[in-house]
């Protein structure tokens, strides 16, 4: 197996992006649900907070909390896409590689994972978030995408209703990825 060179700090924040393998599938969204029961059941077993979240038809991404002693998002990860793809009958393709390993070819294996440094990365990294769907086209106003932890800032105060109303910067911090 491989071994990435990942950050592992025990009770660390963390922004994720995971992707299905094709992303010209809206299985995700299609599939929200399923996509959600998935986060719970993992959550129940092996505690996480997810401070901030965006579902897309392709890809998602999160910000995670871990607690206090585990640094396991990896495990985490694994069997969110696990238990997600075991509700769909396999009929994606898959290379000879993902067979011998008896993967699925639903998700892409690798996930972009970056260890929120302090505040401002983490509100940069919350704004990217819930500008995404308009980012992609998907929407025009932040507050019309359903399936965005958006709804709950906006619930909680923290944000308003009309946030990001007008043109947005969408751009990461130099040097990370989508």
């Amino acid at each position: 197996m491989t071994n990435y060179r990942r950050s592992r700090i025990a009770g660390a924040t963390y922004f994720f992006t995971v992707n299905l393998a094709s992303r010209s599938q809206a299985l995700l969204i299609e599939n929200v649900a399923a996509l959600y029961t998935s986060f719970s059941h993992v959550q129940a077993h092996h505690p996480y907070s997810i401070e901030a979240f965006v579902v897309l038809p392709d890809h998602l991404h999160a910000i995670w909390t871990l607690p206090a002693n585990d640094n396991d998002f990896a495990m985490r990860w694994r069997q969110i896409k696990s238990e997600f793809s075991r509700k769909f009958s396999p009929i994606e393709l898959r290379s000879d590689s993902r067979r011998s390993k008896n993967e699925r070819g639903i998700w892409q294996r690798r996930y972009w994972e970056h260890l929120i440094r302090d505040d401002t990365d983490f509100a940069r990294h919350v704004d990217y978030i819930h500008i995404n769907p308009v980012k992609h086209g998907l929407v025009t106003r932040v507050a019309d995408w359903p399936h965005s932890s958006f709804h709950h800032f906006v619930k909680d105060g923290i944000l308003p209703g009309d946030w990001a109303g007008g043109a947005v910067d969408t751009a990461l911090p130099r040097g990370e990825r989508r």
